[in-house]
This record gives structure tokens, C-alpha cells and sequence, in this order.
């Protein structure tokens, strides 16, 4: 067995793990359904999860390129982030004080990014939010209300 670290907590993985995605890793043997499956193929962002920090696409990468090093998904972004002091992460809060989702299907992906974003950006200008942010598609159009939830975050952080 080999070790990774999914929101803070050493867990352990099957030694036969193939071709198998981190997306299902985490969705089908840790259960953590809030990184969703979109379109498969890195395009739609639905995915995102945090590996060592960095937003990457969890259905593109190999789960076992997790091992040995730190995963956050969506459940433990305000723990990870923010210490275990029962408050969500700032861009979680501004997400809900923006009325962001619609559908909410896309929102996890959209979430992970803009906390890696701020992380290693605390104040970006409204070119680079639009960078960042370019590879998470939104079917229900939300993309204004998802930026001013990006701005309201890192004013807050």
C-alpha cells in the first residue's frame, strides 16, 4: 500500500491502481463526491483538486502521481486552508454571500481554482482572474457573479 494525503489525512492506496484517475480514486475508494466527472478530458474543470497546492485536473491525472503528496479536494478546502476553526474558506463564504451557483454542478471546480488563484495570488487583476479561471466552464453562465466572488474573497483574505 501507498500513502497520500487527501484534506490532511494519510490514507492509504490499493498497490494496483493501473491507469486508474485520481478523480476516481478519490470519488469511488474515498467516497469524496464533490469533485465531480465532467467531460473526461481536462476541458470543463468540474474536477479540480488541489495537488500540493496547485489546481490541477483530477481526470487527467494518475492517481498514483498522488502518492506521497498532499490532495484537497472540496470537502477540506476551509480546513486545509484555513485551520479547523469551523469557517469556510474565503472563497467558499464569498461564493454564498455572491449567490453564485445556479446548477452547481460545475461550482466544486470553480471553487478549487479560485482558491489556488488567491493562494498564489492575492490580488489579481481582472485579466488574470479571467486567465485563471478560463479552463472552468459554467453551463448556467455565472461567470460574472463567480469573478465579483473572486474579488469579494481576496479583499477578505
Amino acid at each position: 500500500m501507498s500513502t497520500v494525503e487527501i484534506n490532511g489525512e494519510a490514507r492509504s492506496l490499493p498497490d494496483d491502481l493501473g491507469q486508474v484517475r485520481l478523480l476516481h480514486v478519490l470519488r469511488d475508494h474515498f467516497g469524496l463526491k464533490g469533485t465531480k466527472f465532467g467531460c473526461g478530458v481536462g476541458l470543463c474543470g468540474a474536477c479540480t483538486v488541489h495537488l500540493d497546492g496547485q489546481a490541477v485536473r483530477s481526470c487527467q491525472v494518475p492517481a498514483r502521481a498522488a502518492i506521497g503528496r498532499r490532495v484537497t479536494t472540496i470537502e477540506g478546502l476551509a480546513d486545509t486552508h484555513r485551520g479547523a476553526n469551523g469557517r469556510l474558506h474565503a472563497v467558499q463564504e464569498a461564493w454564498i454571500a455572491e449567490s453564485v451557483p445556479q446548477c452547481g454542478y460545475c461550482q466544486a471546480g470553480q471553487i478549487m481554482s479560485a482558491a489556488a488563484l488567491l493562494a498564489r495570488n492575492p490580488a489579481p487583476s481582472d485579466r488574470e482572474v479571467r486567465s485563471a479561471m478560463s479552463g472552468n466552464l459554467c453551463r448556467c453562465g455565472t461567470y460574472m457573479r463567480i469573478r465579483r466572488a473572486i474579488r469579494r474573497a481576496a479583499e477578505s483574505l
